[in-house]
C-alpha cells in the first residue's frame, strides 16, 4: 500500500521462492534467503549482490543445492556446474 506521497507503507511484503515462484508466507520457518556478493576480477566486493530465496518446500525435498546451482547458472554466476541434460 502507498500513502499520498507514493511511499511504500506496508509492514509485511511477502517474498517469492526463486526456484518455484511460490509465495513464502510468514509461517514458513524453513525458508532461507541467501545473498551472493558480486566481486571484481581481484576478488574484492563490488557492493551489489544477488538474492536467492528458497521456500521450505524446496528445502524439505532436498532440492535446494540443485536449485541454487540452476538459478546461479542461468544468471551467469556459475559455469560448468549445472546442465539441462542431467
Amino acid at each position: 500500500m502507498e500513502n499520498n506521497n507514493k511511499e511504500l507503507v506496508e509492514l509485511y511484503i511477502p517474498r517469492k521462492c526463486s526456484a518455484t515462484n511460490r509465495l513464502i508466507t510468514s509461517k514458513d520457518h524453513a525458508s532461507v534467503q541467501i545473498n551472493i556478493a558480486d566481486v571484481d576480477e581481484n576478488g574484492r566486493l563490488v557492493g551489489t549482490n544477488k538474492t536467492v530465496a528458497l521456500c521450505g518446500f524446496v528445502r524439505r525435498n532436498a532440492e535446494s543445492d540443485d536449485s541454487i546451482n540452476r538459478i546461479l547458472t542461468s544468471q551467469g554466476y556459475l559455469t560448468g556446474v549445472y546442465s539441462d541434460k542431467q
